[in-house]
């Protein structure tokens, strides 16, 4: 079964197949006369998994039940009808989602959306077994999951301070957790398969100007040494940290800084996860994409919008996305990067959300693929920037959309806007009846 679920059976094949297998067939000739083989582009795009991220689906709240509010920098606005309130709700919308969107993938999940049967479970007593329910629903739909630590919306973490804390009492609740997340990570990625990254991403920091900004990093560095000192099978699971510019309640001083998580994953060899609204908005995060695998085996890449002071809108095809993936598939970083996205919006249909994402961020990187860079890269080696530059700019016209339209149908996925469609009955005959 293929990696993205079984497509519902009431889909029609896609209209004008031939129209399509014409266009496509213009559009392959003139990529042809570039140096382009778009065959190879499709055969190779199918094999990029992209994480789908379990937050979008309800707002970030997870099936702790404990009524509290979002903490740790997280703010999710809007009210749109339909979110997701148990697990079984967020696997069906998570599966009618990934049956619109062309390729393999995969699932990202919280430490909090962990199934406990109505008892109290704190999240340093979590384990395997609490997560049974979505190893079996992976292992139906052929995909593997990936884990992160859920140091957040929690009383141990109402100060703002958590594996950075003043308190040994608090650090150690929350190393364990971590250790625990990590060990669910592996029992994902053994059960299923397929390797398993865990991430570590704290909300530690101040809102004002701190007087010691010594002591909580040398706190945190400890902490980590302790979360990930049992070696695990890498094979099962790869471990992540993720540092971040600011948050709200936090903005004036972030523990686990950009350069304080690159230090400590170059020192042990750990994925850095760089995502891509957690830097300044004038600093182009697709160029530390290359310095950072310089000196790091792997990293995990968080594709996300910053707006404004807000790191976490939906995924448009903006000139920033296409600069990450064409720095990707320049650098011939595919293989070394674990993709997922890190977003949340409740003013739209959530369902719609995953698929806007996802679908943008594998049209950057086909639109990447596409580049004749050979071309580029000859130029530019002979000096001759000019015939580089017009070349950059012509590609910006080349016919693009006939490629990706071939490409959804040939992976049986709606073509152009007509999964929208598929959405918005879901909506009316699922999403509609919830409250």
């Amino acid at each position: 079964m293929s990696q993205r679920g079984k497509k519902p059976s009431s889909r029609n094949p896609p209209r004008q197949d031939a129209k399509l297998e014409q266009t496509y067939q213009l559009a392959k000739e003139r990529y042809a006369g570039l140096g382009v083989n778009t065959d190879q582009v499709l055969r190779r795009l199918a094999q990029i998994p992209v994480a789908l991220h379990c937050w979008q689906g309800d707002d970030v709240g997870g099936f702790e039940h404990t009524g509290g509010p979002l903490t740790g920098g997280i703010l999710t606005t809007g009210n749109y009808p339909g979110k997701a309130r148990t697990a079984d709700e967020l696997r069906a919308d998570a599966t009618q989602a990934l049956s619109l969107i062309p390729g393999k993938h995969r699932f990202s999940l919280h430490t909090i959306y962990g199934e406990f049967g109505g008892k109290k479970v704190d999240r340093n007593e979590i384990g395997p077994e609490h997560f049974r329910g979505w190893m079996d629903w992976a292992r139906s739909l052929g995909i593997g999951l990936d884990f992160n630590a859920s140091c957040f919306s929690h009383p141990k973490s109402a100060d703002g301070f958590t594996l950075s804390h003043a308190d040994p009492a608090i650090r150690k609740f929350w190393i364990t957790h971590a250790q625990r997340s990590r060990e669910i990570g592996a029992a994902m990625g053994r059960t299923l398969g397929s390797t398993t990254v865990t991430n570590v991403w704290i909300p530690d920091g101040m809102k004002d100007t701190p007087a010691d900004r010594r002591g909580p990093r040398e706190r945190l560095e400890a902490s980590l040494d302790e979360v990930f000192r049992k070696p695990l099978d890498p094979r099962h699971n790869l471990d992540a940290v993720e540092g971040k510019l600011f948050g709200i309640g936090a903005e004036s001083y972030t523990v686990g800084m950009h350069e304080f998580y690159l230090g400590y994953a170059v020192k042990h060899q750990k994925l850095v996860c760089l995502d891509a609204g957690h830097y300044h908005p004038t600093e182009n995060m697709a160029d530390k994409i290359s310095s950072v695998l310089c000196f790091v085996p792997r990293i995990l890449l968080h594709v996300s919008r910053g707006v404004r002071w807000d790191s976490d809108h939906v995924v448009t095809l903006t000139d920033d996305l296409q600069a990450i993936a064409q720095e990707l598939v320049r650098g011939d970083y595919l293989g070394r990067t674990h993709l997922g996205l890190d977003f949340f919006d409740a003013s739209i249909n959530r369902l719609a959300a995953w698929v806007i994402g996802t679908r943008n961020l594998l049209r950057a990187l086909l639109l990447a693929m596409l580049e004749p860079y050979e071309a580029y890269k000859k130029f530019e080696r002979s000096g001759d920037y000019t015939s580089r530059l017009a070349w950059m700019e012509e590609a910006k016209t080349l016919p693009f959309g006939a490629v990706w339209d071939y490409y959804c149908a040939s992976q049986n996925v709606p073509v152009g806007e007509a999964w929208l469609a598929e959405i918005k009955a879901y909506e009316k005959k699922i999403l509609s009846k919830r409250s």
